[in-house]
């Protein structure tokens, strides 16, 4: 087990290498009798992974999903590499140890646990992993498009760390784009032009005092939203001719992320109509839909169960969860390491977590499958 994670670490899955090699990694691993196993490729590096253990079928399958991709290690140096995955005092160091190969890891090391057993399963297992969750949830769209040929799920499990809290919410993400275009113009003479900067300065003022309607939920709290990037002009001589921000919303179950668009554009519309010479678009540049499983259906009872409390959480931040979902099953998030440590600097999870994970996926896998 802490041999695979390792390996999966030194795979450096970033957005410029690609999952391949991850997927190529696990693939191996899960080179059994009994298991399928195949790699889903394109774009020479991105790949997700899918393997199918077989059943009775006289239940549901029960759904590992998990994402190959990781953030690159970031500008700050690190005191262990990020990519060598370094072994020490018990914590296994590098980029995507938490997030999320300890939980891979420890999902493959249950599933060939449970199979080299001989346990007569009576649904199956697929374990999934994806590429391009922090990016684009490319490969979730992707396995959902081809899942028709899968069996029905009895429910979910989502192996991000929780540190082994069951999350069912989280909210929704909504990253938007805004543009404002101009008119260049020397920058001696700036009334021959149209500043697209002076025109975002309009944006952001209507900004600072739109609220995105939404009732606070009952878990998740607060609808954000946060202005986190700008961009704009190219040169100190020359009247920028163009502007954007990008814009960070977090969305709540029940919020369209279409009303959010036609407000800003009713922003815009006011804008115009006090200076004709005032453009503005917004498109956007991800959107995932929130989370919302209901704690009381009888996965989340039997989850619950099996791992051994009944409480459970929501999380601000976002998963390829709500992908996942439109298969008609429930969806929990669980899984080993602590949330803070993703996406930092000498990233690492400690060893006895993932061990006590594989410990766990074995309990819901028969639980559920037998």
């Amino acid at each position: 087990m802490k041999e695979l994670l390792k390996q999966l670490i030194r795979a450096e899955s970033t957005l410029e290498k690609g999952e391949l090699a991850a997927a190529e990694i696990i693939s191996a691993e899960l080179s059994h009798p009994g298991i399928d196993c195949r790699i889903d490729t394109w774009d020479q590096t991105r790949a997700n992974i899918i393997a199918q253990v077989k059943s009775g079928g006289r239940k549901g399958a029960l759904l590992f999903a998990c994402h190959l991709d990781v953030v690159g290690p970031g500008e700050t140096k690190w005191e262990k590499p990020a990519f060598e995955a370094v072994e020490s005092d018990g914590k296994i160091y590098g980029r995507g140890s938490v997030d999320m190969k300890g939980g891979i890891a420890a999902a493959i090391t249950a599933i060939r646990q449970v199979v080299d057993s001989g346990i007569k399963l009576q649904g199956d297992i697929v374990f999934a992993a994806a590429a391009g969750e922090e990016t684009d949830s490319c490969g979730a769209k992707r396995f959902i498009s081809n899942s028709s040929r899968l069996p029905e799920f009895v429910g979910v499990v989502i192996p991000e760390p929780t540190d082994f809290s069951i999350v069912t919410a989280h909210r929704g993400m909504l990253w938007l784009e805004v543009v404002t275009k101009g008119k260049a113009a020397h920058g001696s003479t700036p009334q021959l032009g149209v500043n697209a900067i002076t025109s975002m300065r309009s944006v952001l003022d209507e900004l600072e005092n739109y609220e995105i309607p939404a009732e606070a939920h009952k878990l998740l709290g607060e609808c954000s939203m946060s202005v986190n990037t700008i961009t704009g002009g190219k040169t100190l001589n020359v009247v920028p001719d163009k502007c954007s921000i990008g814009i960070d919303i977090r969305t709540l179950p029940e919020q369209n992320h279409q009303d959010i668009i036609t407000d800003l554009e009713k922003i815009f519309a006011k804008l115009k109509s006090r200076n004709p010479q005032f453009d503005a678009e917004v498109r956007v540049l991800r959107q995932v839909q929130p989370l919302e499983t209901d704690c009381g259906c009888d996965f989340v009872k039997d989850f619950c169960s099996a791992v051994g409390t009944n409480e459970t959480v929501a999380v601000g931040f976002t998963t390829d969860g709500p992908y996942f979902a439109s298969l008609g099953a429930p969806v929990v998030i669980f899984g080993p390491g602590k949330g803070q440590l993703c996406h930092k600097p000498d990233e690492y999870i400690e060893i006895i977590d993932v061990e006590k994970a594989v410990e766990y996926y074995k309990n819901i896998i028969l639980k559920f499958l037998t």
